[in-house]
């Protein structure tokens, strides 16, 4: 619906609120998403965290929790899901229903998937889909009624997911954007010689083409001046 004026509901809210778009980040969060030197306090929490998953990860792989996780058909996942407290009833219902009956390849799941963010983090490789899979990991754990220590973890990830351009510039995916960044500049620079030397030959053609016709007028020119004074003689 529209006013008398034409203006719709939400052009009003638009003109009341602005375009979030155009909104400036406050020079202090950018500072602390594009320093290096913050860099080096993200990549400390990055590789911490990392390790701390890789301590859970191989101690169920391999580990004190192995039995609980990779055997006895994931009793550990099982025992949780099936006393653990909680914090809905939805979701009480979900692990009764769908994560103890499959509590055996859930439990090799979630062995493998913290050790694999583990190590994904301590590298810095794939380091927003590792900060991502974290939460989402400690989003069930705190869901299941594990508080522990999942919300220092989760902030930790949810820093390095905000900051990952820099806490992950001191990692494999630094490494990976440096190759592509001097990939890029090269190609560009490679087209750039490619093109002038393009418009070189172009421009050489041209004044071979404006030399060549210059020369065919004046032999012309030569040839008719020439064949004047031929006459001229002749006519005397």
């Amino acid at each position: 619906m529209k006013d008398q004026k034409g203006v719709s509901p939400m052009e009003r809210i638009r003109e009341l609120l602005g375009e979030p778009s155009a909104r400036n980040t406050p020079p202090i969060l950018e500072w602390l998403r594009a320093s290096k030197l913050m860099a080096l306090g993200w990549t400390a929490m990055r590789i911490w965290l990392g390790v701390m998953w890789i301590q859970t990860g191989v101690s169920k792989l391999w580990g004190a929790e192995n039995p609980a996780f990779l055997h006895n058909n994931g009793a550990g996942v099982a025992g949780f899901a099936g006393h653990g407290a909680a914090a809905y009833s939805w979701w009480a219902s979900f692990l009764h229903s769908f994560v103890v009956p499959n509590a055996s390849w859930i439990a090799v799941l979630v062995a493998f998937s913290e050790f694999a963010i583990g190590i994904a983090l301590a590298l810095g490789l794939f380091t927003r889909l590792a900060a991502l899979a974290s939460l989402a990991l400690l989003f069930t754990y705190v869901m299941s009624g594990t508080a522990s220590v999942c919300g220092f973890y989760a902030l930790f990830a949810i820093v390095i997911l905000a900051t990952w351009r820099t806490s992950s510039w001191i990692g494999v995916d630094g490494v990976i954007s440096g190759y592509r960044q001097r990939r890029a500049t090269k190609l560009a620079l490679s087209d750039r010689i490619g093109s002038d030397l393009t418009l070189n030959a172009v421009i050489g053609a041209t004044t071979e083409s404006i030399e060549a016709a210059a020369a065919v007028a004046f032999r012309d020119e030569n040839e008719a001046v020439s064949s004047s004074t031929d006459d001229s003689v002749s006519t005397r």
